[in-house]
């Protein structure tokens, strides 16, 4: 019942998450009489029963633990057991956003697949909302219903075994959003429009390949859905590099004598730590020691307290020329330490394209 609603503590037949380690994640079903063995020791469940979400578990030698993690979309998206490809929490979200899912939506679903999207849309439209969902093949419409029913979903999802493209949905003006990840979403766009509310509504359309998306926005302009855009989700890892770059010449300066009015590395070390501390005028410097003090008479209530303040060996600032830099840290000489934002040379492969558009009623 753990998706249904937040609660403290882990109970008897509550499906929850074991953290393993960084990226990680398994799930699984309380059961009392069972055991989870893992790389890091057995675990019986009735050691779980009772605990609080987020507390660590040793094993029974005491040499590895786990963490019980609150089930949620994102961490079902991340372990549940793939029947086909699934879309992940970076697709997920923009199709939440963009089909304006909110409590008391009625959402049209084609296919269910492994139920990755279908954990949040439900998410979602709860309380009062209701997801209809769909696939061609009978076996993962059985299991997505037991994995429903597990996680107490019952009552907010309907899963049914039909051809979208060949056979519609069996709905009539009664959806506010429909999601089409199917080969030939371009077929079954017909009976979206009879399903959707004469109100109007949301589409989305997940294709991989871009001549899906072009034949798909063609059906869509035939069938007088507006504002279609297709859109591409990538995600591009940036990193923070420190990067030595020449001072500006300006040219009208006269540095004849540049050698000799130009402060060394280690003079500009030393002014920079100057300025840094001019900035820091309530931290007072005893001659006693070698790094400063603070007096905090807020902490301190009864007696007069002093509180180490560590050194910061690179300290971040703006230079004159309005640049990110490294202040203290040693730089080539005319030259400045810049702080730069670079992406990776390689970049995670393509999932696929989202197409949307909106019906306005007729």
């Amino acid at each position: 019942m753990s998706f249904n609603k937040w609660k403290k503590t882990v109970d008897e037949g509550d499906t929850i998450m074991i953290s393993l380690g960084k990226q990680s994640i398994m799930t699984i079903l309380v059961e009392s009489s069972k055991t989870l063995q893992t790389k890091f020791g057995a675990f019986p469940h009735k050691e779980f029963i009772g605990q609080k979400f987020g507390t660590k578990i040793f094993s029974k030698n005491r040499k590895g633990w786990v963490f019980l993690l609150h089930p949620s979309p994102e961490l079902w998206t991340v372990s549940l057991p793939h029947r086909t490809q699934i879309l992940y929490s970076t697709d997920i979200s923009l199709i939440v956003m963009e089909l304006e899912l909110k409590p008391g939506s009625i959402v049209v679903e084609s296919g269910t697949g492994s139920g990755s999207l279908s954990h949040a849309i439900l998410r979602s439209i709860k309380p009062s909302g209701h997801l209809y969902t769909f696939d061609f093949h009978l076996q993962r419409v059985d299991k997505a219903r037991e994995e429903f029913m597990q996680h107490g979903l019952e009552n907010f999802v309907t899963c049914k075994c039909a051809d979208a493209c060949a056979d519609g949905f069996s709905l009539e003006d009664k959806a506010d959003a429909v999601f089409l990840d199917l080969p030939s979403p371009w077929d079954a766009i017909p009976h979206a429009i009879k399903t959707m509310k004469k109100s109007g509504g949301r589409l989305c359309s997940f294709s991989p390949c871009i001549e899906q998306v072009q034949r798909t926005c063609d059906v869509l302009r035939q069938f007088r859905f507006c504002e279609i855009k297709t859109v591409e989700c990538l995600v591009r890892a940036l990193n923070v590099k420190t990067i030595p770059v020449p001072e500006a010449n300006l040219g009208s300066l006269d540095f004849s004598n540049i050698d000799d009015e130009k402060p060394t590395d280690s003079k500009r070390l030393k002014q920079n730590e100057e300025e840094i501390q001019s900035q820091l005028p309530h931290i007072p410097q005893f001659a006693s020691t070698k790094e400063p003090y603070i007096e905090d008479n807020q902490i301190a209530s009864t007696d007069e307290s002093r509180i180490k303040v560590a050194r910061c060996a690179n300290v971040t600032g703006v230079n004159s020329l309005g640049m990110v830099t490294k202040l203290t840290a040693k730089s080539k000489s005319r030259h400045c330490n810049v702080l730069t934002c670079k992406g990776n040379k390689e970049m995670p492969g393509h999932t696929g394209f989202l197409t949307f558009a909106s019906l306005y009623p007729s």
